[in-house]
C-alpha cells in the first residue's frame, strides 16, 4: 500500500497548539484558594495610609514596597493605660476584675508588604502574635489567646477598643464597641481597620461600595470592590459579621489569602 506523505502544515499546527496549550495551563487545580485570580492584583491606595494615626505610624513607600513602622501608641482612651497618662479612663465595658496585667507602652513594629499584594496559591493560617497593624499602631491579634482560643473570661477583660494586655504588650483581637465617644476605630461601619501581613488591607464589617454587610466575600470575607481610598476595584478584607462569645466581632479569625509577611 502507497504511503501518503503527511501535511506538514497540519502537523505544524499541531505542534504549535499543543506547545501554546502546555504554556498557558496551569493546571487549573487551585483547590486550596479557588478564588485566586490574578486580575485582582492592584496597588493598595496611598490614601488609606492618611487614615493611619501618624503619631504612632510611619508609613514609606519604596520601588514595589510598603513598610509601615509603628511605635504601638494608640491615640485612643483605654483603661490599659498608666493612670498618670491623659488617654487613662475607668473601665467602660471591661470588667475591672478581669482587665489584665501590664499598660500599653512603646513598642516596635515593623512589617514590609508588597505594593501590589496577591492572592496565594493556597492560603495561610494565622498564629500567635502580629497578624496585622491597626490604624490606631496597635498590633492585631487573631482568636487565639496563648494554647487556647480567645475565652468569655479573657475577652471579659477587653476595652471598648476590643483590646488588652499581654505578655507581647497591649493588642487587639475584636472589634471596638460603641460607648458614645468618637473612635478612630471601626464600630461596625466602613472605615479600614489596619493592614494584615499579607499586605491587604482590613475594612470593618460593613462595605462602602454598597453600604451593608457584603455578602460576596471569599473565605476570609474578601472580596474585590471600591472602597472610599480608591474608585478602582481592589481586593481587601472585612471584619466577619459574625457574632463570637456572643456579643463580638473578630477582626481576623480566618486564613490569610495572600502570602504572609514577618512583622517584626
Amino acid at each position: 500500500m502507497e504511503m501518503k506523505e503527511p501535511n506538514i502544515l497540519l502537523v505544524l499546527a499541531l505542534a504549535a497548539l499543543a506547545i501554546f496549550s502546555a504554556c498557558s495551563n496551569d493546571d487549573g487545580n487551585d483547590t486550596a484558594n479557588p478564588d485566586n485570580d490574578d486580575s485582582e492584583v492592584v496597588n493598595t491606595p496611598t490614601s488609606a495610609f492618611d487614615d493611619f494615626n501618624s503619631d504612632a505610624i510611619n508609613v514609606t513607600f519604596s520601588g514595589d514596597e510598603i513598610t509601615i513602622v509603628s511605635n504601638a501608641l494608640p491615640n485612643h482612651t483605654s483603661p490599659y493605660w498608666p493612670t498618670n497618662n491623659d488617654l487613662y479612663i475607668e473601665p467602660i465595658v471591661a470588667q475591672e476584675a478581669s482587665i489584665s496585667p501590664g499598660f500599653i507602652q512603646e513598642s516596635s513594629y515593623t512589617l514590609t508588604v508588597p505594593a501590589s499584594p496577591a492572592k496565594a496559591t493556597t492560603t495561610s493560617e494565622t498564629g500567635l502574635g502580629a497578624i496585622g497593624i491597626s490604624v490606631t499602631g496597635v498590633p492585631i491579634y487573631n482568636q487565639s489567646e496563648g494554647p487556647t482560643d480567645v475565652t468569655d473570661a479573657t475577652a471579659s477583660g477587653f476595652d471598648w477598643a476590643g483590646g488588652h494586655s499581654g505578655p507581647t504588650g497591649y493588642h487587639y483581637h475584636v472589634e471596638a464597641r460603641d460607648f458614645g465617644e468618637t473612635s478612630p476605630l471601626t464600630i461596625d461601619d466602613e472605615k479600614v481597620l489596619g493592614i494584615m501581613s499579607d499586605g491587604f488591607l482590613i475594612y470593618g464589617r460593613k462595605c462602602h461600595s454598597t453600604g451593608t454587610y457584603p455578602t460576596d466575600g471569599d473565605a476570609s470575607n474578601g472580596h474585590t470592590a471600591t472602597t472610599q481610598h480608591s474608585e478602582e476595584a481592589f481586593y481587601h478584607y472585612h471584619i466577619v459579621n459574625e457574632v463570637y462569645l456572643n456579643q463580638y466581632y473578630l477582626i481576623f479569625g480566618v486564613d490569610l489569602q495572600g502570602t504572609p509577611n514577618t512583622i517584626m
